[in-house]
């Protein structure tokens, strides 16, 4: 995409708009659903002005899908990769940028590691104990800081309800999977409650394609995952609370390698943990929350084989927050906070030289958003010390309602990733005078949103400077990268009769500037297309995703992967009030398809359960 593309894609955008015939009269919009993450203050999600999406519970439910991963490949401008099934190692590419320069959060706490690869454990988050996630786009390190050029992904757990609840499930598919989940919820007098257990199991399958890497072990990639989440918050009065929640996964994996031998046998151990410890408070017009979190992952790996190896890491943070927000008027909200951080790796092995470091980092960040003239604006400034790196980032948006329905948005910003202590000092191949990445990024949008449909177009252009890339001729981490990022989103949510619609697709460039070629494994093109159907006490779900060829390499080959199609297909039947049972068909037509080079994704695959809801 270069040249006139782009121009060509913000007409065809306008094409779109123009097709609804409501579009310049009707009354004003009725979508009520909130978000937080587009700029730490509740508003409504047509009012964000970053392109925002939500997943909600019910969302979820629908879906029937086990892991977040999965979830997650249906939003406008994500991609997933995966070597393998369920609990393999696994990538969500946000707007072409890697999970490296992804932000993910959980219930407000960053997750990325401090290891050498800086990522996140997103193939161990299962979907049982989480309520909702929501997924803003761009550049947003003015409001969240280190690490958020990509966007940033926000998982929010479970919390107890105003009436008590509680749920079952089981689920059967093949390769002997099972899994069963429990949740309860309560509001015991002026405290709430909730609780969760789930447990996955299953057989897998070879994740390794031995055609193309014949030195791996073709035998089965089992999987088993148990997850859990507590909240306990009590209520003073009715403006001051104060509660904990509690959420861990601990995973055991078997996986292929692919310069092992057949007979190898290599195994993983991880273990995601994460404890607040919050108070939320009011008077008048101020609202202030301060928070003590704890979040750790600690992964071990074994290796059989004749070059094999037992290795680990334990990467951790302790996380201080203080977040104020001050209503100013009838029309703006001023925010100002502080941030510190403790963050901490520790590495084991008994073949590598192992290390040892942590660091500490500040923050202090304010934001202005409310009506100015007919538009809205959006304003938001961050300072962060990260070690001995320093980093300042802004935000700016103003969204101006062109009808009752139609509105347009622009933004600049700026975003900064701090390498991980992994890139800094580990033996042999850290750097420890590593830059942060930089990025800058610009957005136009135009909206239509009209009672329960919201779409959204978005022309996004996006320059990151001093990338991270393992520099070859110096065998360590380096700032050697510049990558190149532009185009277009577009995302719907709405009603078709009595069914609910999803929609997106995304056409973008992302490429290398220094040799121009585009950026491995990332598509020019993706598409997601959802729907869900009630007929009486049924309902039908159907899920088609497409992505267009990706460029890889492996060694000394280098490849494009196929573009490919996967459609999946779902329905649920409401036996009594309090029982539902469902099934999901995933890979309808057994698609054979990649998303990284050597590595099998599952094949057409029956799952079948049961979700039991007793009165209390």
């Amino acid at each position: 995409m270069r040249g006139r593309a782009p121009v060509r894609l913000c007409a065809s955008a306008l094409a779109v708009f123009t097709a609804f015939p409501a579009l310049a009269q009707g009354q004003a919009a009725t979508l009520q659903e909130v978000v937080v993450t587009a700029s730490r203050n509740d508003q409504l999600l047509g009012s964000a002005l970053p392109h925002t999406t939500v997943i909600s519970r019910e969302d979820i439910e629908r879906s029937q899908a086990s892991d977040l991963v999965t979830l997650l490949q249906r939003e406008a401008g994500l991609q997933r990769t995966q070597n393998g099934g369920v609990g393999s190692v696994s990538s969500v590419f946000v707007r072409g940028a890697p999970s490296l320069q992804t932000l993910v959060l959980i219930d407000g706490v960053p997750q990325n590691k401090q290891d050498a690869s800086g990522a996140v454990s997103l193939e161990h988050l299962m979907l049982d104990n989480i309520e909702r996630v929501e997924v803003v786009r761009g550049n947003v390190s003015a409001i969240y800081g280190s690490g958020a050029i990509g966007g940033v992904i926000q998982i929010f757990t479970k919390t107890g309800s105003s009436v008590p609840a509680a749920t079952l499930s089981l689920e059967v598919g093949p390769r002997a999977s099972r899994k069963i989940s429990g949740a309860v919820s309560a509001n015991l007098g002026n405290t709430s409650l909730s609780a969760g257990l789930a447990r996955l199991t299953t057989d897998g399958f070879s994740s390794i394609d031995t055609a193309q890497l014949p030195s791996a072990n073709p035998d089965p990639d089992a999987y088993r995952n148990t997850s859990s989440n507590l909240s306990l918050v009590h209520r003073l009065f009715p403006t001051h609370s104060f509660g904990i929640r509690v959420m861990q996964s601990e995973a055991d994996t078997d996986y292929d390698n692919a310069f092992g031998a057949p007979a190898d046998l290599q195994t993983s151990t991880t273990r995601l943990s994460q404890t607040t410890l919050f108070t939320d408070n009011t008077w008048g017009d101020w609202r202030s929350r301060l928070s003590l979190s704890e979040q750790s992952d600690k992964s071990r790996y074994q290796d059989n084989g004749f070059y094999g190896s037992k290795d680990g890491f334990t990467t951790r943070a302790t996380v201080l927050s203080w977040v104020n927000t001050v209503g100013l008027g009838d029309t703006w909200l001023a925010t100002a906070g502080l941030e510190q951080q403790r963050q901490h790796v520790d590495t084991s092995s008994d073949t590598y030289t192992t290390y040892s470091q942590a660091r500490d980092t500040s923050a202090v960040f304010a934001g202005l958003e409310g009506q100015l003239g007919q538009g809205s604006v959006q304003l938001n400034v961050r300072h962060d010390k990260v070690g001995d790196l320093s980093q300042s980032t802004g935000y700016l948006g103003y969204g101006y309602p062109l009808t009752n329905q139609i509105k347009v948005t622009a933004s600049t910003s700026t975003a900064f990733n701090a390498p991980p202590l992994g890139y800094l000092f580990a033996p042999g191949y850290g750097n420890p005078l590593l830059k942060p990445e930089r990025a800058r990024s610009r957005e136009l949008g135009l909206q239509y949103e009209h009672k329960k449909q919201l779409l959204r177009a978005t022309y996004f252009d996006t320059r990151i400077q001093d990338q991270l890339n393992y520099d070859f001729s110096t065998y360590s981490f380096a700032n050697i990268g510049r990558t190149h990022n532009s185009g277009l989103e577009l995302s719907y949510q709405g009603s078709l009769g009595a069914g609910d619609v999803r929609a997106s697709l995304t056409v973008q460039d992302p490429v290398d500037e220094i040799t121009h070629q585009r950026l491995a494994r990332r598509a020019a093109t993706l598409l997601s297309l959802g729907i869900s159907h009630p007929i009486g006490r049924w309902r039908l779900g159907a899920d088609l995703q497409y992505s267009s060829d990706r460029p890889d390499a492996f060694g000394t080959v280098n490849t494009t992967l196929a573009a490919y199609s996967v459609l999946d297909l779902s329905v649920s039947y409401r036996v009594a009030p309090t029982v539902l049972v469902k099934a999901r068909l995933d890979n309808v037509t057994d698609k054979k398809y990649q998303t990284v080079y050597g590595y099998n994704q599952q094949a057409r695959s029956l799952y079948m359960g049961l979700t039991w809801t007793p009165k209390l």
